[in-house]
């Protein structure tokens, strides 16, 4: 049960956002800019980054949402987006994600956790000043998100089967 009252039936982020309609609608456009905005990182690579940081926070709500999302832009490859939740050195996408997501993972801890070879090393993998700005962004946006939901106690469905249909909606 929620510390607050929200609409039942609501999970994780959707039921503090029913709450504060006007709060609510700043957090969806900041996600629109973050995870759909042009960029030349994919769809994937950002909901990936979203995902890795989510399951770092041990967000059940976010990293399952935004891991389903992350495989439909995979054409459903849910093995891929568990790999990169377990240990993504080792999973099979490009070493200039994989440079990010090192940043990424460093911004959960605390952001001046990020040091100047993380960065450099990103940049010699073919990462942009755009890219690396976009990481940091989507890693501290989605430590707050992951906080907003488990600081409410929402209700949040474990069974990652629940989330497909709300993969694809957002993806």
């Amino acid at each position: 049960m929620a510390h607050i009252h929200v609409p039942d039936g609501l999970p994780g982020i959707l039921g503090p956002m029913a709450v504060s309609p006007e709060s609510a609608e700043a957090l969806r456009e900041l996600v629109e800019v973050l995870l759909r905005g042009p960029n030349t990182l994919t769809s994937a690579e950002h909901e990936l980054i979203a995902t890795y940081v989510s399951s770092q926070n041990d967000c059940c709500f976010c990293q399952l949402s935004h891991g389903a999302a992350a495989a439909e832009h995979l054409d459903g490859n849910c093995e891929l987006v568990d790999r990169v939740k377990s240990n993504y050195a080792t999973a099979e996408i490009s070493e200039k994600l994989k440079a990010l997501l090192t940043i990424a993972g460093k911004v959960q801890k605390g952001g001046k956790h990020v040091t100047t070879e993380d960065v450099e090393r990103a940049r010699t993998l073919g990462a942009t000043d755009k890219e690396i700005h976009d990481t940091v962004l989507i890693a501290a946006a989605f430590c707050m998100f992951n906080r907003y939901v488990d600081g409410l106690g929402t209700w949040q469905p474990t069974d990652s089967l629940t989330y497909r249909e709300m993969g694809r909606t957002i993806a």
